[in-house]
């Protein structure tokens, strides 16, 4: 729980203006005027205060499921334990993750209103449900993700285990993470931008749905190619560092509480 908090707060503020500038890209009404660099830290609370939990969660899960798939199963099938321990944890770790989601990128797109604000607006208009606005467009975004990410994580840390003959140490862990996640963010981009319009459109709207399929086939018509992959580079570039500074952090700090 505190390895898995801390690596969450670190690598959330350090790479907050990353993630808002790659919102402001994904915003339906484009970067500019969604506030362009203006304002870069607006919804920063937000993340301040879920951040913890969210990625405390997360790996409480991971962690527990993968022992008890462990037990009994093959080398092999180590893989499919992996996708199945961190599909289970960004399913529990949505459910604290998207209602601060909802408000940070409402915050990043309208930097001149408070958070505070936008959450009591969000709850007027839109009750609780509207915090969980686009929670099965987030786990279908973070499942696809997880999948990539955490066996190839897993994996390049074994293979770098094997060729020097010891476990890795976090910095390296930290390395195989970044790979990992810069690659992994480029192929769930097209989710990640459905995700975001859904969370930013108009209650009432098309979007406001959370049909991820509508939303990704109305980009498409209207964007193309580009719309699916608006905001690609700075999300790689955020996981990728985000990779590196959380799962070397996480395991940094892992190691000093065992």
């Amino acid at each position: 729980l505190k390895a898995g908090g801390v690596a969450g707060v670190c690598v959330d503020l350090i790479l907050f203006p990353l993630d808002t500038v790659k919102t402001r890209l994904q915003s339906p009404q484009g970067f500019k005027k969604a506030g362009g660099f203006r304002g870069i830290y607006a919804g920063v609370p937000s993340t301040a205060i879920g951040s913890f939990p969210n990625a405390a969660a997360f790996f409480i899960t991971y962690e527990n499921v993968k022992s008890v798939l462990h037990h009994g199963s093959t080398a092999y099938l180590t893989p499919a334990t992996h996708m199945v321990a961190a599909s289970l944890g960004e399913v529990v770790a949505c459910l604290i993750r998207v209602p601060s989601e909802v408000v940070k990128q409402r915050a990043q797109v309208s930097p001149s209103s408070s958070t505070l604000r936008i959450l009591s607006h969000t709850l007027y208009h839109e009750g609780i449900q509207g915090l969980y606005r686009g929670y099965k467009s987030t786990v279908l975004r973070e499942i696809p993700f997880s999948l990539v990410q955490f066996p190839l994580w897993e994996s390049l840390k074994d293979l770098w285990s094997w060729k020097q003959g010891h476990v890795v140490d976090s910095w390296q862990s930290a390395v195989c993470g970044a790979f990992a996640g810069g690659f992994a963010a480029a192929v769930t981009t097209p989710l990640d931008v459905a995700k975001t319009r859904i969370m930013l459109a108009k209650a009432g709207s098309s979007n406001a749905s959370g049909n991820v399929l509508a939303a990704l086939s109305g980009i498409w018509r209207t964007e193309g190619l580009s719309g699916l992959f608006a905001g690609v580079v700075p999300r790689m570039a955020a996981i990728s560092l985000g990779g590196f500074i959380f799962l070397g952090t996480y395991e940094k700090t892992r190691q000093l509480l065992l």
